[in-house]
């Protein structure tokens, strides 16, 4: 079996230096063969820069993937195509520049990994429909890059959005775990024809927060309309995600279970 571990969105420098700290050991403790890692809001809450990219990556994790926020980072445009271990959501225009898929290997065994981003309530607007992107990315990840299994990343907002891709995907790929509302939900499962499916991973950052940034300008930005700077919040730091084991055999779910580790402050 290949042991998949996957953070939700990793927010601003709490979160990265909590998975830093704690990651090594959980990769040794669950015998994690892969590690990936939703990093668009690393960067002080938006976006990603190379030399943060490099920290993660030296940190253990192996695939790094983005969201709406892929270009908040000034010149990260710039950046992004010397980040072999980076890929930007597939479904953005074609003249972005970046990868659309990463492809991890261990031990003989080849991992797809590709994020697509919704369509409704996203600020950001993809070119293209995620159910046809992710039907496309699974052919060519399997038969031009030989992929065993493929993993899809639903970066979106509506939550029937994620559960429609899971279906659509369901028995094809490894699985669909969601992510974008860093808000981690229940119905994480196997579906029946092997696909593991979760509608939000969650994040990785302050839980006494709102979504990673402070309560106090969030609250009054709600209560009076004005505009504020929302600061990376810093209390209760976790890690959330999920670990699922993929059987070589079947390129298919064999077990799946939502993960969350706490600081303990």
């Amino acid at each position: 079996m290949q042991t998949v571990l996957f953070l939700g969105d990793i927010v601003g420098r709490p979160g990265r230096t909590f998975v830093r700290q704690r990651l090594p050991e959980l990769r040794a403790q669950w015998e994690v063969n892969c590690v990936i890692a939703n990093a668009e809001n690393a960067a002080g809450g938006a976006g990603l820069t190379a030399k943060i990219s490099e920290e993660l990556l030296t940190s253990g994790v192996d695939a790094i993937t983005l969201g709406d926020h892929v270009w908040d980072q000034r010149n990260f445009e710039n950046e992004i195509h010397t980040l072999e271990c980076v890929c930007r959501p597939a479904n953005l225009p074609n003249n972005n520049p970046g990868r659309i898929y990463l492809v991890i290997e261990n031990e003989g065994f080849r991992l797809g990994v590709a994020t697509v981003l919704g369509r409704n309530f996203m600020g950001i607007k993809a070119d293209a429909c995620p159910f046809k992107t992710s039907d496309n990315l699974l052919k060519v990840l399997k038969e031009q890059e030989n992929c065993d299994a493929v993993f899809i990343e639903a970066h979106m907002e509506a939550t029937s959005e994620k559960i429609a891709l899971g279906w659509h995907l369901d028995g094809r790929a490894a699985a669909v775990i969601g992510t974008h509302t860093h808000v981690p939900t229940a119905d994480g499962r196997i579906l029946p024809r092997g696909t593991a499916y979760l509608s939000d991973a969650g994040m990785c950052g302050s839980y006494a927060s709102v979504l990673g940034r402070e309560i106090e300008p969030v609250t009054a930005s709600f209560l009076d309309g004005m505009k504020r700077r929302f600061p990376v919040a810093k209390g209760d730091v976790r890690i959330a995600g999920a670990l699922i084991q993929i059987d070589p055999l079947t390129g298919l779910a064999s077990s799946f279970e939502r993960v969350e580790i706490s600081d303990g402050i």
